[in-house]
Parts: structure tokens; C-alpha cells; sequence
């Protein structure tokens, strides 16, 4: 297709996203420096706003362009159901039912482990609860993660490069590790129906290399983090004790979420039941705490701006796609899924006529590889973002510091889907 003036603008605009992206965090610094902007300044350094902002930007320079009537089409044709599942997902994920239950679990695991108890949790949350976004979705995946991980890896007292190294582990791993199913995680979402890849297929073809390479840097991650894993405070220095939650509590909230998930697609079911979640966690409000709501409204506010964003760069990623060998193929997708989210590379995969099978593995390989690279890479790390963030530093996370947290996992997660 021939681009147009609004396809170039629309590309501007993107990499303005981009480059503002990565420099989040001197926003969120320069509100410290100039307190009279300060509200500006830390809206500006909100990673979750950025792509939600400049899609505002680019709705408005089309309405100038091409009119309001066109602009205000283009973005009620747009899929939306993405954010709208991450943002209800997210909610019932972290309710304190759902979490709980969880955490009661790898807890229980870690006591019987033949290791010390923080080595042995901080490994199930990185390892074993990425895998599991492959039977609950990998937003559900990372909201458990990273409830779970926060209080015992990202903490003041720990360093920041070993918190990076947590942050792109715990990324890559959920993107790799959503790959046993086929519905699970987004970019095998996008091409499974169209190319006819079944579960049973993804767990041959992919799912046992993603579980080699997700132990393999969960285990890397937790031995240079095992210097500040400690037990949990008891005494005074614990936290209080939260009551019980009643197991018929627990089994709702579960099955609810089991019902968001299998209508994943269906946003006016998936709704419905996010509907009935609030007004239950109401009636029993004593079994709750906060729900987050804010958090994940941002998180969808930001894929919502992605899809915007997104949708007019076709004219320019799938020429790329289309021409490149298998190998080449690769090594495009593990870069290109940095700078663009990767369900929306493999859509644009499975939109090409005739290509090979090898190139449809390569495609897929390397767009799930590099889901831990940056926050727009894959569709849940934003919702890790909006819960871990207050763990590092100015209480934003460096888009330059997950770049170099993510590289060695997301290198043994490539070569686990090239070589074995």
C-alpha cells in the first residue's frame, strides 16, 4: 500500500511514543526538580500514559487532517477487547482471594523444597507461576507474579541491577511461558486459528523449549539474587496478619476468573462476569482488600493506546515481515517486537499469503523471545510495571534498565527456540 500523509504522521507519532518511553523516568525526575509542574512532569513520566497520550495526539491530528467524522472512525474500528480483558483480569487476578490462594500454594511448595524458603519462593514465582499463564492467561500470570515477588525481591534494600535482572527475567519468562497453550498468550493467539495450531502442537513445538529456558533463568536470577532473599519478618517487624478468607469465598472468585478466561474473547460476557466479581466483592467486602482499579485502568488506557498507535503502522511492518528468510526472519521479529507489541507482528505474519512453515515458526520464536525487552513488547508487562514500579528507584521503572535486565534471558530463551 502506498502510504499517505496521515500514515507518515501516524509513524512520527509512533517513535515520539517510543522515544518518550525511554525517557520516562527523567520526566518522573524532573518533577522532583521543579515542584510547581510537578502534577505535569509525573504524568508525563507515567510509562502506563505514554501510548494512551500520543494516541490522543495522533486522533486529534487526524480529525485536522482528514476530519473529525474520519479520525473518530478510525478509532471506533479499532479491537479493544485486548485491554478491556487485561484490565478485568488484572482486577480479579489481584484480588486478595485469588492471590492468596496462589501464594498459599507456591508457599506450601517452598516448605518441602530441599532449599532455603526465599531461594525456593522467589524460583516458583519467576518459574513456576510464568508457566502457569499458560492455562490462566499471561496478564493473570504477571499480576500473581508480581504481587508475590514485590515484598521479596523489589525492595529498597535490594539493588537495582539485580532488580533489573528480576524485572527482565520475570518478562521474558511470562512471554515465553504462555507458549504450552495456544490461546494463553497473544502473539499465538493471533496466528493459531489462522495456521491451525492446536495446544497439542504448541506444547510439542514450543511449549518444552519455553519451560527448559523459563527454569533456566528463573534458577541464573535466583542465585545472583540470593544475597537479598530473606525470610519473612516475624515479631514486630511482621506485617499484619490478614484473616482467613473463606474457602466458598475463594472458589467464587476463582471461578469467576476461570470464566473471564474462557470467554477471553468475548468482551460482552467477560464484562458481565467482571460486573457480577464487583458486586460480590461488595456483599463481602470483609474478605477483600483494595481492588486495583487504578492501576489496572492505566494498563488498559496504555494497550488501548497501542492498538490506536498500532493500527497505522502496517504500512511500513509487514513489507519487513514479508521479505525476510526464516533466520533473518528471527532475528527482525526479536528486534522489532522491542519497539512494537508482538501480537500484532504475528498478526501481520498471518496476514501474508503462502508463507512457509519455517518462517512461521521463526516468526513466532522470535516475537515471544523478545516479549521481556521493553514495557510495549508484550501485552502484560505494563500491568507488571504499574505493580512493581514503586520498588525501584523515583518509583518509575528505566525503559534503558529493562533493556539490559532482559537481554541474557531473552538470549537463552532465543537459543532454547533456535537450537534445541
Amino acid at each position: 500500500m502506498s502510504p499517505t500523509p496521515v500514515h507518515w504522521i501516524a509513524a512520527a507519532i509512533f517513535a515520539i511514543a517510543l522515544l518518550h518511553t525511554f525517557a520516562a523516568k527523567r520526566f518522573e525526575r524532573l518533577s522532583q526538580r521543579h515542584p510547581r509542574h510537578a502534577g505535569l512532569f509525573h504524568l508525563l513520566g507515567e510509562v502506563e500514559v505514554v501510548f494512551g497520550f500520543w494516541a490522543i495526539v495522533l486522533i486529534l491530528s487526524m480529525a485536522l487532517i482528514v476530519g473529525g467524522g474520519d479520525a473518530l472512525a478510525y478509532a471506533e474500528s479499532r479491537n479493544y477487547t485486548e485491554p478491556l480483558f487485561v484490565f478485568v483480569v488484572m482486577v480479579i487476578a489481584a484480588s486478595r482471594p485469588v492471590s492468596r490462594t496462589v501464594m498459599s500454594l507456591v508457599d506450601a511448595i517452598a516448605e518441602i523444597v530441599p532449599v532455603r524458603t526465599p531461594l525456593a519462593t522467589a524460583w516458583l514465582g519467576l518459574a513456576a507461576v510464568p508457566l502457569l499463564g499458560s492455562f490462566v492467561t499471561e496478564p493473570a500470570a504477571m499480576t500473581i507474579a508480581a504481587l508475590m515477588l514485590a515484598p521479596r525481591i523489589f525492595r529498597p534494600q535490594v539493588p537495582e541491577r539485580a532488580k533489573y535482572l528480576a524485572l527482565g527475567v520475570l518478562f521474558v519468562n511470562v512471554s515465553i511461558g504462555g507458549t504450552l497453550t495456544s490461546y494463553a498468550a497473544p502473539p499465538v493467539l493471533m496466528v493459531a486459528a489462522a495456521w491451525r495450531w492446536d495446544s497439542a502442537f504448541m506444547l510439542a513445538t514450543f511449549g518444552w523449549k519455553a519451560a527448559l529456558a523459563v527454569a533456566l533463568n528463573a534458577t541464573v536470577a535466583t542465585f545472583a539474587l540470593r544475597r537479598h532473599l530473606q525470610p519473612a519478618p516475624v515479631g514486630n517487624d511482621a506485617p499484619p496478619v490478614e484473616a482467613r478468607v473463606p474457602r466458598s469465598v475463594a472458589v467464587v472468585h476463582l471461578a469467576l476468573l476461570a470464566g473471564v478466561v474462557s470467554f477471553a474473547h468475548h468482551p460482552v460476557v467477560f464484562l458481565g462476569l467482571f460486573l457480577l466479581f464487583l458486586g460480590f466483592t461488595q456483599a463481602y467486602e470483609r474478605h477483600q482488600s483494595r481492588l486495583i482499579i487504578k492501576e489496572a485502568l492505566l494498563v488498559g488506557f496504555f494497550l488501548a493506546g497501542l492498538v490506536v498507535l498500532g493500527g497505522m503502522q502496517q504500512w511500513w511492518l509487514q513489507p519487513i515481515v514479508s521479505s525476510l528468510a526464516p533466520a533473518a526472519l528471527f532475528l527482525g521479529a526479536l528486534g522489532l517486537t522491542a519497539i512494537t507489541d508482538n501480537a500484532a507482528l504475528t498478526y501481520l505474519g498471518s496476514l501474508i499469503v503462502g508463507i512457509p512453515d519455517a518462517s512461521k515458526y521463526m516468526l513466532v520464536a522470535g516475537a515471544v523471545a523478545g516479549g521481556g525487552l521493553t514495557v510495549i513488547a508484550n501485552a502484560p508487562n505494563p500491568a507488571g510495571v504499574a505493580l512493581l514500579k514503586q520498588g525501584f528507584a523515583d518509583g518509575t521503572v528505566g525503559a534503558v534498565g529493562l533493556l539490559l535486565g532482559a537481554l541474557g534471558p531473552t538470549a537463552i530463551a532465543a537459543a532454547a527456540f533456535v537450537f534445541l
